[in-house]
């Protein structure tokens, strides 16, 4: 009999489909058992509940010890998805929590949102509502039975002792989904510094969470812990904070700044350490707590004299005058002048058509008065010999490129580096910055304008501040920072360590007495009539309206410790609000108070009114 190979083939492939099907089977078992915890997950969040527990944030003091942010408790809603069954009275829920049935199910469905929520598990604590009072949780507490799936996490919220320092302090919020990405350490409904040392601290402030595994019955009911809690971790609370900050000092400068744009930055020279820092117009860091946090940002960051930004440190304005001292640094050190060259001014700076105009005073003169006057024509002069001498440098770029490098020594051009979030870094033009501008062809009197601290050359008052310490040290300065001990934990070696200016020493003694010849006699006058000897530089910085107003200084003259920044937009000559603001804040930190006669006229320049580039009397 004739074999029949159609059916042999069909055996085989018979055979081979159930092969097959037996291969995917097992396969899939393997999956389900061995490399999926979906059912582990299950089985576990049938017996135990994982209740994490949240560290309490680290506290923040000031310099001298005054508490500036510490916590209270707060309690959040947590619900376990695939617990909130159908059985869930949600109208009740919602009477409870104080929400109408669209914002349950809006909260709900952004809950399962996995762009909104990337960390999404039905099995684990979600976020459900945040931060209720005491009076909202009792009322839930009672009824929490009625409600599966839900339950009540415990934990703390800031609190800012005083109205002040907003910008240093920062704030804290929930966290984004960039956060949680970047992060594996937050969970939706975590919180995170959003802004200041909030921010820049946040590692060393949130602390470490623990966790708490209780046992749960087949009804869902919490039984006790699991193992007596073998295997439960506490929390470690964050690290306390020292603050360099001097809260009475911060609070008489944002005083004096009221109802005016600006800002003050004074810096403990020897060590960098930012005693306070003033941002005007600011606001009360209490209203950025708890759920009322979203509206209160909404409404400042609308605000058209944008309080949210810390002008100390993003502000970039023209430095003015107060920028002769670093280019009578650069001159003597390149010997393109000493301390008894002397320059005339006849009103300004004249020269091939080209005037830069400057005030009355005596000419010709040297360089100790013409920083004591603040002569713009002796540095326009110093400039155009520095740019023009190629027997020295060869070439204006050559000439432009050691002039930048001294200014960036100094501390302009880049960001310091202080230990706060969203820090500028200001203008510093370089040659190729000009030959750009003008394709290759120009000298110094094209940028004659630099020598004042106007044209293209913009600065921070921070950088400002950080030049007045600079010159206090006679040639070095420390990164400025805001954070002056963490608890178990050494700074960093960045604000530690000096660095040096490439100005010679000589040349700081030169500008420190031209800078004390001001305060004596000069455009600082102001700050004659203080016990201490204060040194100081007067800037009026151009402006399409009213000037700003601009000064920087440093006291006592031979034992620094405290140096100055003040920068009052459209304030006028830097004598009319500068000058006398820094000496306050001199006083009040050297003192540590002010005199009768002193705080009448803090009252005084706290009552006035700057609008629009009308200075109100």
């Amino acid at each position: 009999m004739k074999k029949d190979h159609g059916l042999e083939n069909r055996k085989y492939v018979i055979g081979g489909v159930a092969v097959l099907i037996v291969t995917v089977y097992i396969i899939r078992l393997f999956t389900l058992q061995l490399m999926s915890d979906d059912y582990k997950k299950n089985a576990d969040s049938n017996a135990f509940l994982k209740k994490v527990d949240y560290p309490s944030r680290g506290v923040i003091n000031d310099r001298n010890g005054q508490l500036l942010v510490y916590n209270q408790p707060a309690y959040d809603i947590m619900v376990v998805m695939n617990e909130a069954k159908d059985r869930l009275d949600t109208m009740e829920l919602c009477q409870t929590l104080g929400l109408t049935k669209q914002e349950f199910i809006t909260r709900m469905n952004n809950i399962k949102d996995r762009s909104k929520n990337p960390g999404y598990s039905r099995f684990t604590q979600q976020m459900f509502l945040s931060q209720l009072s005491d009076k909202e949780f009792s009322v839930f507490q009672e009824k929490m039975y009625r409600f599966p799936g839900f339950y009540v996490q415990r934990r703390s919220i800031r609190q800012y002792q005083h109205p002040c320092a907003a910008h240093v302090l920062g704030d804290v919020a929930e966290v984004s989904p960039a956060d949680i990405e970047e992060d594996d350490y937050y969970q939706p409904g975590d919180y995170i510094g959003k802004l200041g040392v909030e921010r820049s601290y946040e590692k060393q402030l949130r602390g470490e969470k623990g966790v708490q595994i209780l046992l749960r019955d087949a009804h869902g009911r919490i039984q006790g812990s699991y193992l007596n809690g073998a295997f439960d971790r506490r929390p470690v609370p964050g690290k306390r904070l020292t603050l360099s900050i001097d809260y009475q000092l911060q609070a008489l400068g944002e005083r004096l700044l009221e109802g005016k744009i600006g800002s003050i930055v004074a810096i403990e020279p020897k060590t960098g350490e930012v005693l306070c820092m003033v941002s005007s117009p600011s606001y009360d860091p209490r209203l950025m707590v708890g759920r009322q946090r979203s509206r209160s940002h909404r409404e400042l960051s609308r605000d058209s004299w944008k309080p949210l930004l810390n002008r100390s440190i993003m502000g970039q304005y023209p430095p003015g005058s107060t920028f002769k001292t670093t280019q009578a640094l650069t001159f003597l050190s390149e010997g393109i002048i000493t301390p008894n060259t002397a320059y005339s001014c006849s009103h300004g700076f004249v020269y091939k058509g080209l005037r830069v105009g400057c005030h009355g005073h005596g000419s010709p003169l040297p360089l100790v008065p013409a920083i004591s006057t603040s002569c713009n024509g002796y540095f326009c002069w110093g400039l155009y010999y520095m740019i023009g001498n190629k027997k020295k440098y060869g070439t204006v770029q050559s000439a432009m490129n050691t002039w930048r490098d001294y200014m960036v020594s100094m501390g302009f051009g880049y960001r310091l580096g202080i230990d706060l979030p969203g820090e500028k870094r200001g203008l510093i033009p370089n040659a190729q910055f000009y030959d750009k501008a003008y394709k290759g062809s120009w000298n110094g009197l094209t940028i004659i304008s630099i020598a004042i601290g106007q044209g293209e050359v913009n600065a921070t008052p921070l950088q400002i501040a950080n030049l007045g310490a600079t010159i206090a040290n006679r040639g070095w300065f420390v990164t400025p920072h805001v954070v002056k001990e963490i608890e178990g934990e050494k700074l960093d070696t960045l604000y530690t360590k000096r660095r040096y200016t490439k100005a010679s020493e000589q040349a700081y003694e030169t500008v420190v007495s031209g800078m004390r010849s001001a305060a004596l006699g000069g455009t600082c006058k102001a700050l004659a009539g203080y016990e201490f000897e204060a040194c100081g530089k007067t800037g009026t910085a151009q402006n399409r309206g009213h000037d700003h107003s601009v000064f920087m200084g440093f006291a006592p003259m031979n034992d620094p410790k405290i140096a100055v920044a003040v920068y009052v937009e459209n304030g006028g000559w830097g004598a009319t609000y500068g000058v006398p603001i820094g000496g306050l804040i001199m006083e009040q930190y050297l003192n540590g108070k002010l005199s009768e006669a002193s705080e009448k006229k803090a009252e005084d320049f706290q009552q006035r009114r700057i609008a629009y580039g009308t200075a109100e009397r």
